[in-house]
C-alpha cells in the first residue's frame, strides 16, 4: 500500500469511527469522492476536536495555528491526514481557505459564548458549518459554475449547524456556552438553567415554546439548502440528501417534542439512518 493509499485509509478509518451521522452519506459516493470526503472530514474532525477538547484555551490556540499554519504546506507534511487532504486538493477544486474559517469559528467557541442576535449566529455557523458545506460541494462537483451552488452549500451548512445547537443546549450551557440568541431568549422570557438533576429547568414551558420557533427557522434554511441536490450528480445527491435527511429528521424529533433535549443527547438508531440512507440513494427525500 502506498503513503497516499494509507493516509486515505487513516481518513477513512477516522471518518467510519467518528462521523456517526455523515459516514451514512459518505459510503453513497463512489470510491474516489468518497475518499477525498474522508479527508476532508477528518482535518473538519481534528479541528474541531481541539475546540472541543479539555485542554487550556491558549493550548487550544497554539494548535489551532499550528494547523493554520500546516494548511500553507501540505506539500511538506507526513503527517497522513494533511497528506491525504494535499492528493485530494490535486484532484478537485478543495478551497482550503475553507478550513481556515473553521478555524476561525472553532476560536469563537474558546471561551465563555454568548450570541447577541440571529445575525451573529448566522455568521458562527457559516464559519464552523457552512465551510464544511463548501468543502463537501468541492468534492461533489456541480453542474453549474455560479455562486448559487456555494450559496445553497454554505445554507444546509448553517441548517445543520442550527440542529446541532438544539440538539447539545444543555451540553453547551455546561461548558459556558450558549449559542441560542440572547434577544430571541429574551423574548420568550427564557432562562436557561439546570435543575437538581441536571436537566434544563423549564417549569413555564418557554423554552419549549421557543425551541419549536427555532426548530421552524432551521427547517426554512433547510429548504434554501437542499436547492443544491438538482445541480449534482446522482450518487453525490444521494450523499447529500443522507447526510441531511439525518439531520433533518433529528430537527423534525426536536420541534416535535423540545423536551426531548433537556437531559439527554438526542440522536436516531442505525436503523433509522439506514433507512434514511436508502431512501436517499433511491432518490426519495428525507
Amino acid at each position: 500500500m502506498s503513503t497516499i493509499e494509507q493516509a486515505y485509509a487513516t481518513c477513512e478509518q477516522i471518518t467510519r469511527t467518528e462521523a456517526g451521522n455523515f459516514y451514512y452519506g459518505i459510503r453513497l459516493l463512489p470510491p474516489s469522492k468518497r475518499s477525498a470526503l474522508c479527508a476532508v472530514y477528518a482535518l473538519a474532525r481534528r479541528i474541531d476536536d481541539i475546540g472541543d477538547g479539555d485542554g487550556a484555551t491558549a493550548d487550544k490556540e497554539t494548535a489551532l495555528a499550528a494547523v493554520r499554519k500546516d494548511l500553507g504546506r501540505l506539500d511538506e507534511s507526513s503527517d497522513p491526514v494533511f497528506t491525504a487532504v494535499n492528493d485530494a486538493a490535486r484532484r478537485f477544486p478543495v478551497p482550503l481557505t475553507a478550513f481556515e474559517e473553521l478555524i476561525d469559528g472553532v476560536q469563537m467557541d474558546l471561551g465563555e459564548v454568548r450570541i447577541a442576535d440571529f445575525d451573529e449566529l448566522v455568521v458562527y455557523c457559516r464559519h464552523v458549518a457552512g465551510s464544511v458545506g463548501r468543502l463537501c460541494l468541492s468534492i461533489f462537483g456541480s453542474s453549474t459554475t455560479d455562486a448559487r451552488t456555494s450559496l445553497y452549500a454554505d445554507q444546509l451548512g448553517v441548517a445543520l449547524q442550527q440542529t446541532n445547537i438544539l440538539r447539545d443546549i444543555r451540553e453547551d450551557l455546561g461548558n459556558g456556552r450558549v449559542y441560542l440568541p440572547q434577544d430571541e431568549l429574551d423574548r420568550y422570557g427564557v432562562e436557561l438553567r439546570v435543575d437538581d438533576l441536571g436537566a434544563l429547568d423549564d417549569p413555564a414551558g418557554r423554552l419549549a415554546a421557543y425551541i419549536r420557533y427555532a426548530a421552524g427557522r432551521a427547517g426554512d434554511w433547510y429548504s434554501l439548502g437542499l436547492r443544491l441536490v438538482p445541480h449534482l450528480d446522482r450518487r453525490s445527491a444521494a450523499c447529500c440528501r443522507a447526510m441531511a435527511g439525518i439531520y433533518h429528521h433529528l430537527l423534525d424529533r426536536i420541534a416535535a417534542d423540545p423536551v426531548l433535549v433537556y437531559d439527554q443527547r438526542l440522536s436516531l438508531s442505525v436503523a433509522q439512518k439506514a433507512r434514511v440512507a436508502v431512501t436517499a440513494l433511491a432518490g426519495g427525500g428525507r
